[in-house]
């Protein structure tokens, strides 16, 4: 089932503040009927402002708040008074947030650190008061300026997982038993294709009170990189990983096919995911015998590490842990 509490990708309409108008006034009292320029400045206008949680996991909260607009900055007003500024609007998201312009799809900014501020839209400054332009040669200025406009526009945020290991694999292929087995969460495991429907994230305890974080990213099928399935989706998650580890099932017909498939759609994806640390483990290995196992070891890739596993058995599951370890501190 899909979890319907994990929501990846939201498109939002965004209005910042405009700065209000600076003041037009003259100062007016008994026995002083022609005073100076006394107008005071606008006030500034709200800015829409993204920061990081990294207690969030989800953009569920923005998915029914479509329009989100700040307030304006109120007008200045006689005796110098500045009007009131508008409060910023400050929108939490998960950290591996990014914010994209919804019409040319340009990348804006990314959000990856907790507490990370950036302002979204920005709100306009207040115009000045006719004050603000007397001089020696001008004492009585009849001139007051605007506040500076609102920004507006669509934008869409997309979330990435961040996560030490990422998990890559045909569906089925027994990531999420691994996951559970390793940590504390508890996808969802049945014996069916895409059982897994959103990532889901486990702590991993290692030596000494250290820990990494595992994420399982639902299964690739072939043509993912084209859109076929949740493809784009799924793939787009694996970004942020910095080790992958392709895990493919003892009982594949063909293992070292199924990693070039995997392996070609994450380049097709986007070539730069194969920059990063590689690992294969062949899981639910305690089918396999000793012959087996080596002759499947000879068709693997040389360059890439591999090891044999069994999330049942718990086979291999603490070498595993050391070889992510060593990969994560290299």
């Amino acid at each position: 089932m899909s979890n319907p509490n994990f929501i990846d990708y939201v498109k939002i309409f965004c209005r910042s503040g405009a700065g209000g108008n600076g003041s037009l006034h003259f100062f007016r009292a008994k026995g002083l009927p022609q005073g100076g320029p006394d107008g005071g400045d606008g006030g500034k206008g709200a800015h829409i402002i993204l920061r990081g949680n990294e207690q969030m996991w989800t953009l569920l909260h923005l998915k029914y708040r479509k329009h989100i607009l700040a307030q304006p900055g109120k007008n200045g007003s006689e005796n110098r008074s500045t009007g009131p500024s508008a409060n910023d609007i400050i929108l939490d998201v998960p950290l591996g947030t990014v914010a994209k312009d919804a019409e040319t799809g340009e990348v804006l900014f990314e959000i990856t650190e907790r507490g990370q501020e950036v302002v979204l839209k920005r709100g306009g400054n207040g115009g000045w008061g006719n004050f603000r332009f007397k001089t020696a040669t001008n004492q009585a200025p009849h001139h007051a300026n605007e506040g500076q406009p609102a920004e507006e526009g669509w934008v869409i945020l997309e979330l990435k997982i961040l996560a030490d290991v990422g998990l890559v694999g045909f569906p089925n292929a027994g990531k999420s038993t691994l996951l559970s087995v390793v940590s504390a969460a508890k996808p969802e495991i049945a014996d069916y294709a895409f059982t897994t429907l959103v990532p889901n994230l486990g702590v991993v305890a290692y030596k000494d009170y250290k820990s990494f974080i595992m994420a399982d990213i639902p299964g690739i099928i072939e043509g993912a990189a084209e859109g076929k399935g949740l493809g784009v989706r799924f793939l787009r998650h694996i970004e942020r990983n910095s080790i992958l580890l392709f895990v493919i099932a003892a009982d594949a017909k063909d293992i070292a096919k199924e990693y070039k498939i995997l392996e070609k759609e994450l380049k097709k994806y986007n070539p730069d995911l194969l920059l990063k640390n590689r690992m294969i483990a062949i899981s639910k290995s305690d089918m396999l015998d000793e012959e087996l196992t080596i002759e499947i070891a000879k068709t693997l890739p040389k360059k890439v590490p591999h090891i044999f596993i069994s999330s049942i058995t718990n086979y291999n599951l603490d070498k595993l842990k050391d070889l992510i370890w060593s990969q994560l501190n290299r």
